[in-house]
């Protein structure tokens, strides 16, 4: 980390001398993971990517569980006013980014052990799923393509080159770019990497990863303002607690997202 933000690598491939960038570095070998993840951002808002530096993502960065870097993709822009964006062929309301930049920005980044994100409200819908798999990549690549999107041969080129390239979306809405979204697939990946987490047993208890949404919790006191914790919570029979909080999510589950429920 650099002064408290997200480190933002100097690519600039114009007219000062461009400096090695990590892929060309790394590219004669097989990257070593085994300590760390590494994860690239590309983006015209690094500054977004600041909130990486709290809670538990942050202190993985400083321990070195996760590797982050922010790129800036005006930094790979050859035109005074840096542009990234251009008119839809066709025609059409709004920008398209243009694939100029993010080319040469994923040539500083990609190797062929990488799997890049796209997030999309045109993509799959991400869920825990992909995201446990996601936990166990060696380099991941974040796109946060903004206005209309970015020129979709992007994204075939890159599935040229890279080991994986996902489309993904966090929901059925429209945002105003996908840095939010890439954050929102680095928070729920992060915390899935060993060592992120302090207790990793409270990772199997959670929404979702038993197909069932988690249990309510309560905690002390035991009596707060008229409401009372149930009376198994406190009984110290662990099995009893065990079958009361399964009934609990299958309840909840049933209740809020019965279409995850296996049909009857």
């Amino acid at each position: 980390m650099d002064g408290g933000h997200p480190r933002v690598v100097d690519a600039t491939p114009t007219r000062r001398s461009q400096p090695r960038s990590w892929a060309d570095s790394r590219r004669p070998h097989r990257p070593n993971y085994a300590e760390a993840v590494r994860i690239d951002i590309v983006t015209i808002f690094p500054e977004f990517f600041s909130v990486l530096d709290v809670s538990l993502l942050g202190s993985a960065r400083k321990s070195g569980l996760i590797d982050v870097a922010v790129h800036d993709l005006r930094d790979f822009t050859h035109d005074r006013h840096r542009t990234v964006d251009d008119t839809p062929s066709g025609g059409g309301a709004g920008m398209v980014m243009r694939p100029e930049p993010w080319g040469e920005a994923l040539d500083a980044v990609l190797t062929d052990q990488s799997t890049v994100v796209f997030p999309t409200p045109a993509g799959r819908l991400f869920v825990q799923k992909q995201a446990r798999e996601l936990a166990d990549r060696e380099h991941l690549i974040f796109c946060c393509g903004r206005y209309e999107g970015i020129d979709q041969r992007v994204i075939e080129h890159t599935r040229t080159r890279a080991a994986e390239v996902l489309e993904l979306s966090i929901g059925d809405y429209v945002l105003n770019g996908g840095e939010v979204a890439a954050m929102v697939v680095i928070e729920a990946v992060g915390r899935l990497i060993p060592g992120v987490v302090g207790n990793p047993e409270s990772l199997v208890e959670e929404s979702h990863e038993d197909g069932l949404l988690e249990y309510p919790s309560y905690t002390k006191p035991a009596e707060w303002r008229g409401l009372e914790t149930p009376p198994v919570l406190l009984g110290g029979n662990h099995a009893a607690i065990a079958a009361w909080r399964h009934e609990q999510q299958l309840e909840r589950t049933r209740r809020v997202r019965p279409e995850l429920l296996p049909p009857a």
